[in-house]
């Protein structure tokens, strides 16, 4: 066991990958000399050579493109994309050909390719570097969208995603990559995707949750106890596709709901889960189910952005509105 930060247990999951299949590469925009924008591919050109870890020009429409050929001839290429914000010009690539590579050709060809995005704000960082718009991509069949919070997680969940056999966008928490450290195993083993995680059991309210906003929704449960209510929270882990039954049964035990995410409310992700649960958990509710989510604008520069991140204190409220309605 080694102890790690999530940024550290993704680099591992890398090195491990290249390790163990020589068809696994890293491509993407400074992962070789510079060692990656956040640091998580630094040391693997010099273990593995510049035929695996292959930098490429600032071109994030090419970077998908080429590792998408790449998949389609047998190999297994983890992208990197400095940041979500940037993914956006390779979005053709992912939406017309990475998702569709399997249907298009009824079945004759996969893309078993891995797109890593940094993702999320609380940093402080320039526009176009802070953005939570998973649902862009957990809204395309054909897609898995992974977001682990845990340096655990981060490692098992990357290594399932470089043995998938169809593509997943592995988004990766900024605000986390260095928060906390915890022993991850050495060497290899898998978290299997489309598997929620059950943080801290409770019998109240269900808070859901992923990526970033796992560290406040944590603090919110501390706090939530020392009003008496429990709260039963849970790492989503995967976007798409999404562990439903754990969603239910937790809804169905609690009769309440509390959904989390960084990004703007309206058509966010928390919408999705929001529907499953009037679909399949209707007559369990003793409240209607609340959102906690961004402001519905652009995410603001480093002075205004704490007065969009949602926090442990709009987390408890809402938790409490419930057990009040």
């Amino acid at each position: 066991m080694s102890e790690l930060t999530l940024a550290g247990a993704i680099t591992d999951a890398l090195a491990t990958a290249l390790d163990k299949d020589q068809r696994v590469l890293v491509i993407g925009e400074d992962v070789g000399q510079t060692g990656g924008v956040f640091r998580i591919t630094d040391g693997l050109l010099g273990r593995f050579g510049d035929q695996r870890v292959i930098d490429t020009p600032v071109a994030e429409s090419g970077i998908v493109g080429a590792a998408f050929g790449m998949a389609v001839a047998g190999l297994r290429p983890v992208a990197e994309i400095q940041f979500m914000g940037f993914s956006y010009p390779a979005y053709d690539q992912i939406l017309s050909h990475v998702a569709r590579i399997r249907n298009r050709s009824q079945h004759r060809f996969t893309a078993p390719l891995v797109i890593r995005m940094p993702c999320g704000g609380g940093f402080g960082a320039a526009e176009h570097h802070s953005e939570s718009t998973e649902v862009i991509y957990a809204h395309l069949p054909g897609l898995k969208v992974v977001i682990p919070a845990t340096p655990y997680d981060a490692k098992g969940l990357l290594l399932a995603a470089i043995d998938s056999p169809d593509p997943v966008i592995f988004l990766e928490p900024i605000r986390l990559y260095r928060l906390v450290r915890e022993e991850v195993p050495d060497g290899y083993y898998t978290v299997e995707i489309g598997k929620a995680r059950i943080e801290s059991e409770g019998t109240d309210v269900s808070l859901i949750t992923w990526g970033a906003m796992t560290h406040e929704v944590r603090e919110a449960v501390e706090v939530l106890s020392g009003h008496g209510i429990s709260a039963e929270m849970i790492d989503l882990r995967t976007l798409r596709p999404l562990d439903e039954d754990t969603i239910i049964e937790s809804v169905q035990k609690t009769g309440r709901a509390v959904v989390v995410q960084e990004a703007p409310k309206t058509a966010g992700f928390g919408a999705e889960i929001a529907a499953l649960i009037g679909e399949r958990a209707l007559y369990s509710l003793r409240a209607p189910v609340e959102r906690v989510a961004g402001w519905d604008t652009t995410i603001p520069l480093k002075k205004a952005e704490h007065r969009y991140m949602p926090t442990t204190e709009t987390i408890v409220a809402a938790a409490r509105r419930t057990m009040e309605a």
